[in-house]
């Protein structure tokens, strides 16, 4: 009985680490679409940002923030991105103060 338990157990983890990066719904990795056109993409630490510059920000599962490269709208300023749930991230650029957008999971995107 107790070499069942440990193999189901075995198949279980093996099965979880088998899982394809896209079944991970729930973390923030991925492409993201605005509804201006612009996208991003996350993978871990890594952020391809809006304007295209490939560069490293704070992760989190559920969080990503960075500061916007010299070269694109908004330089120097912090952008703040939060999971609100498996399709939309909240994305606020610049202090509390500036009002927030929602930004949401690419679909169909060919580039």
């Amino acid at each position: 009985m107790n070499s069942k338990r440990l193999l189901a157990a075995a198949i279980v983890v093996a099965g979880a680490f088998g899982l394809p990066q896209h079944a991970r719904a729930d973390a923030i990795d991925g492409e993201w679409c605005g509804e201006d056109g612009r996208h991003l993409s996350i993978h871990g630490p890594a952020i391809v940002t809006p304007g295209g510059t490939k560069m490293q920000g704070a992760y989190t599962r559920h969080s990503f923030n960075y500061s916007t490269p010299a070269n694109e709208p908004d330089a120097g300023q912090e952008v703040a991105m939060r999971l609100l749930n498996e399709t939309t991230v909240q994305v606020r650029t610049g202090g509390p103060e500036r009002a927030a957008v929602i930004w949401r999971r690419c679909t169909g995107r060919t580039s």
